[in-house]
């Protein structure tokens, strides 16, 4: 059974989430190598680790950058930098640039990559940052080349900070966000409890480690209710669900443009072989379609339960909730467990149940405050509400449903891209005198990334080669599928550039 309400207010710490389940009881499952960890396995990997860390100098709050692929060895360094510093996960995706910047901007200590590839992580660390290796052996013990000296950490309270972890602004530089202890442990008892999370549930985690989603939701929330998590080293349409037969999965959390994937592939009115045994689905980090919710149910046969999350609450804030109480589509349902949801004027005056405005959040899993940045949290606080920056309305029974985005970013598939960045990218290029990135609709990733250009006079250049420099000083996902090559950008009526105003002028018919 999952711990009473009583328990649950208790500020813990990730690594009393380790003890809480049977020692014998399975932790983890890495399906590729068919390893299974129990609790009492994992929790001496992630002490054997810390103290590895604790010998290489580590102490509370210092950073430790982590760039793996999802499995054992990720689970182990996030959680053994979170006990012995402060863990900083990041995409292995970036690009060389990316790194240099996150690794900066957190001031990381050491760097923890696999023994090989990482390379543009490799080079963004030089000589200024120190890089342990995380390896595996035969016996399912994850080690870093860390010195033997005198490993011993000094286990974490519910204040250290644990995760520090970017979100993108839509305007400037990314802003660090510190998650202590506390707030997480918080934040994965309000997920076990929203989902009545128990020891025989078995969650499949298909979202990168790098991010609260796949962090919160399906790692964290399983191991604070004493479940099993499955970490398949990356989402894989084909081997899903043998993978979800294989391990006997209860539930799996993503965003919609992995239920898309996973749909594309349904047979019509075959259920999947390894859906069996699913309680619910779960959608976040991007708006969920009806109509995709009811196809879902009708394939797959459990219900779909959209939420609404984000990194500054340590994941969730609302969900929809099993049956038999009722799930709304379009809805991200009500709040939960310590996070109120309420929705404020610009005034900052709180709204009445259907007026519409901005949604705010505020409860024990919700940071204080940005890390150094006085002018976003100046801003991003009101009378003790975090300001979420969505447009919203809350219905009479606490429904949320989100209609809109009041910042710009580009949400591709939950992946939050920044438009100013791309924008400065593009005018790095010679011919580019003004640039402007959007989001498009897209059919799978929900949006994709797009820009239009104006080049300088008596310069030219295609929108391929425009394209072929971005795929250079870009990471893939936030490089521009479409460059539209103007010779003016679409202003409003006083003369500024709004995102929303070019990608209407540049959707086209039928996109």
């Amino acid at each position: 059974m999952h711990s009473s309400s009583s328990d649950a207010a208790e500020p813990r710490t990730l690594l009393d989430l380790l003890t809480a389940a049977r020692p014998d009881a399975v932790a983890l499952i890495v399906p590729e190598r068919d390893q299974r960890v129990t609790y009492e396995a994992l929790r001496q990997n992630v002490e054997r680790c810390a103290a590895q860390l604790a010998a290489a100098g580590i102490r509370h709050g210092d950073r430790v950058g982590i760039s793996l692929p999802n499995g054992l060895q990720n689970v182990v360094a996030f959680l053994a930098a979170a006990v012995a510093g402060t863990a900083a996960p990041l995409n292995p995706a970036y690009k060389e640039d990316d790194f240099r910047f996150y690794l900066n901007d957190t001031g990381a200590k050491v760097l923890l990559l696999p023994p090989d590839g990482a390379a543009d992580a490799r080079r963004a660390a030089g000589d200024g940052i120190p890089i342990l290796t995380v390896t595996l052996d035969e016996t399912n013990m994850v080690t870093l080349s860390a010195p033997e000296g005198d490993g011993t950490f000094t286990p974490p309270g519910a204040d250290d900070v644990a995760l520090i972890l970017h979100t993108s602004g839509s305007t400037g530089r990314p802003k660090r966000v510190p998650l202590a202890h506390g707030q997480l442990a918080i934040s994965a008892q309000n997920v076990a409890t929203t989902y009545g999370l128990g020891p025989g549930d078995v969650s499949l985690c298909v979202m990168p480690l790098f991010h609260v989603h796949g962090l919160v939701a399906s790692t964290l929330a399983t191991l604070a209710s004493g479940g099993t998590v499955v970490v398949p080293a990356k989402f894989n349409p084909l081997s899903f669900w043998r993978v979800a037969r294989d391990c006997g999965v209860t539930w799996y959390s993503a965003v919609p443009t992995l239920h898309q994937l996973l749909m594309a592939r349904a047979e019509p009115g075959a259920k999947p072989a390894g859906a069996e045994k699913l309680r619910f689905i779960r959608s976040c980090s991007a708006s969920l379609s009806p109509q995709l919710m009811q196809d879902m149910e009708s394939a797959f046969g459990a219900p779909v339960l959209e939420a609404y999350g984000m990194t500054e609450a340590a994941h969730q804030m609302s969900s929809n909730p099993l049956p038999p109480a009722a799930r709304k589509p379009g809805s991200v349902g009500q709040n939960t467990g310590t996070c109120e949801v309420a929705i404020m004027n610009g005034a900052g005056q709180l709204l009445k149940t259907g007026e519409r405005g901005e949604v705010v959040i505020r409860g024990a899993n919700v940071i204080t405050g940005y890390e150094s940045n006085p002018e976003a949290n100046a801003t991003s606080f009101v009378n003790g509400w975090f300001r979420t920056g969505d447009e919203g309305v809350l219905d009479a029974e606490g429904y949320l449903t989100i209609t809109g985005r009041l910042k710009e970013m580009i949400n591709r598939g939950g992946e939050k891209i920044a438009p100013r960045e791309i924008d400065e990218v593009l005018l790095g290029h010679p011919a580019v005198a003004e640039a402007v990135a959007f989001g498009t609709p897209h059919p799978t990733w929900g949006e994709e990334v797009a820009a239009c250009v104006v080049l300088r006079p008596d310069m030219t250049a295609t929108d391929a080669e425009i394209i072929a420099y971005c795929r250079e000083r870009l990471a893939d996902f936030k490089r521009p599928k479409q460059v539209h090559v103007t010779t003016a950008i679409p202003r409003t009526a006083t003369g500024k550039i709004q995102r929303r105003v070019v990608a209407e002028s540049f959707a086209g018919p039928g996109r």
